[in-house]
């Protein structure tokens, strides 16, 4: 089942074929870690699965090429240059060097003038880019310039794993792609005639934002159109709400691989938590996280979760996409409609929630109480 699996992954999910370019990538431990054995075997058996993954692909595909780079020790942060390289072309990389452009866009400190400076180059020579990636990374590339600039301008199929592990390709992988894709496009179509969202747990969290001008997007797995792009597994809504408007608090019991000893509670206003409390040590990583940089604190995404086979809570890969459940990103939405770029990305699952959608007329209706689907498939 396993090795069948990772053929669908080439065979349905991205539809590769055999005249096309594919890259898998995975990153290496870096000297600047600090880590547990138990992350170390994990990360280990990731790229032991890039490797294998790499070998499968060969039957679907002439053209494949297997990378790693320094691991950058953060979600959202920009991939080594040399991933670049390999997904993009020396060429492209060389222009955008000479520009004095990627270094900037790396650091994601450049501004909206040198990015149009920047797609203009990578639109250039797009014919130079890869046609398909399955990113194996344990640090999420999802919400990256590098990702966007490659689904967008050069029109690349990309499959995003991080933090993935073997046990997924008999669990969240082991899905009906086709009555999954309908159910998240249809819960995209009924979230987008909203214009503000509530959402509420039993833990206590609340939250209330506005989503005007921002469009829900469903990542159903099927990566099969030019450009395409979404998580494997797959199975979500997500959208970026608009900067400033979110408020509440956010009762955090799972940190992105492990429940947490005890809750940390995240006071929001005006778009950005603003205070913070709790005893677990995971408290010290995200505090570091948030003074760091300010836009670290941006709510950036509330996602739903739309996968029926999907069902451990302790990677947030997999438990993002459980069926019944919401999750909560700080930090970087700029490749998903939002306007707030910065290094770090990191979601947060919360599970029975109740989820209500507020219509311009000020009319509303539940999607979700208490964990429960009610809505995914009606004309409304």
């Amino acid at each position: 089942m396993i090795t069948n699996a990772l053929r669908d992954i080439f065979r349905i999910n991205l539809g590769v074929k055999k005249s096309e370019r594919l890259l898998i990538f995975t990153d290496r431990i870096s000297d600047k870690e600090s880590i547990s054995a138990s992350e170390r075997e994990k990360r280990i058996n990731l790229a032991s699965l890039s490797l294998i993954a790499a070998e499968i692909s060969k039957a679907f595909c002439n053209s494949v090429t297997l990378d790693d780079y320094p691991a950058t020790g953060s979600h959202g942060a920009e991939p080594h240059a040399s991933l670049w390289a390999s997904a993009f072309g020396e060429q492209t990389v060389g222009a955008l060097k000479k520009a004095r452009l990627l270094y900037p866009i790396l650091e994601k400190t450049a501004g909206e003038i040198d990015i149009k400076k920047a797609e203009d180059i990578i639109a250039k020579y797009s014919s130079k880019a890869v046609d398909c990636i399955v990113a194996l990374s344990y640090f999420s590339t999802s919400h990256t310039r590098f990702r966007d600039f490659l689904t967008r301008i050069c029109g690349c199929r990309y499959a995003s794993m991080p933090l993935f592990d073997v046990s997924m390709l008999e669990g969240a992988m082991n899905v009906d792609w086709k009555s999954l894709a309908k159910r998240t496009t249809n819960m995209a179509r009924i979230v987008n005639a909203a214009e503000r969202i509530q959402i509420k747990t039993p833990n206590g969290t609340f939250l209330s934002f506005s989503k005007k001008g921002r469009r829900a997007l469903a990542d159903t797995g099927i990566l099969t159109r030019r450009g395409s792009f979404g998580n494997l597994p797959a199975g979500e809504v997500f959208l970026a709400p608009l900067e400033g408007t979110a408020q509440g608090k956010l009762v955090l019991e799972w940190a992105p691989t492990r429940q947490l000893s005890s809750p940390l509670t995240l006071e929001v206003k005006k778009g950005r938590v603003v205070d913070f409390y709790g005893a677990d040590e995971y408290a010290g990583y995200l505090r570091m996280k948030l003074l760091e940089r300010e836009e670290n604190g941006n709510i950036a995404e509330l996602g739903i979760g739309t996968n029926d086979a999907a069902k451990r809570p302790d990677n947030i890969l997999e438990s993002e996409k459980i069926l019944g459940t919401i999750h909560v990103a700080l930090g970087d939405n700029s490749s998903f409609g939002g306007k707030v770029k910065t290094p770090f990305h990191e979601d947060f699952v919360f599970f029975k929630p109740t989820l209500k959608l507020i219509y311009k007329d000020g009319s509303s209706r539940y999607i979700l109480k208490a964990g429960k689907l009610l809505y995914y498939n009606d004309k409304k």
